[in-house]
């Protein structure tokens, strides 16, 4: 589990093509190492990844070929930056949300515009996902802990501070740029719990089942 509160923006060393799946090696630039266990989870851009050798400098990861088809780790290059966070510790404190580093979907960005000091992102997401988008609700993006402004249909509006423009990769984003999205668990288990039971693919809920159930009146 993670917080996507992001530690270090760091870069890919080299991709190596491994019988179908592929091997990263990620350059960690500030993460500090010095608590990392071979085996212990990094998120790379969201992406959940176990580190199968590193050292104060660099991990390596193997990315298998569904991980590769679902997140856009799979275009990209070698001199890319990555938003990099450790998995949670018992003490570590949650600063944004409970991120599973499983990614839901891929997005990209539609629209950008200056806001001030901060920037606002339109961001388009699968229409599957789009149920699980709330205003002011909080969504991961490239790992990245952010609060939903407005969302319409399947498409999400962020603003993104000078902080977390300096210490993300969000400051490379441009109109067309893939980004990974991960939902928030609640939404899910919500709507599981709302079912009450496994059901064939694609989801029943509506406005009213969340009066039935008294989540609105």
């Amino acid at each position: 589990m993670f917080t996507g509160i992001i530690e270090a923006v760091g870069k890919i060393e080299k991709i190596e093509s491994k019988s179908g799946d592929k091997r990263f090696t990620i350059n960690v630039g500030k993460l500090d190492m010095s608590d990392v266990a071979l085996g212990d989870s990094i998120a790379c851009n969201g992406v959940c990844l176990t580190a199968i050798e590193f050292d104060e400098h660099s991990y390596v990861a193997d990315v298998s070929g569904e991980t590769l088809g679902l997140t856009s780790l799979a275009n990209i290059a070698v001199g890319s930056e990555v938003n990099l966070e450790k998995a949670l510790t018992p003490t570590t404190r949650l600063g944004g949300h409970l991120v599973s580093g499983h990614v839901d979907g891929i997005g990209e960005v539609i629209a950008i515009k200056d806001e001030a000091r901060s920037i606002q992102y339109d961001i388009k997401a699968p229409a599957e996902l789009a149920k699980y988008i709330a205003k002011k609700g909080s969504i991961t993006v490239d790992g990245v802990s952010l609060t939903v402004n407005e969302v319409e249909k399947d498409v999400f509006k962020l603003n993104l501070v000078p902080h977390t423009l300096q210490e993300t990769t969000a400051k490379n984003y441009q109109i067309g740029t893939k980004v990974n999205l991960e939902v928030d668990l609640i939404a899910r288990y919500l709507e599981r719990l709302l079912l009450g039971q496994a059901t064939e693919s694609g989801s029943n809920i509506d406005y009213q089942l969340l009066m039935k159930s008294g989540f609105v009146k």
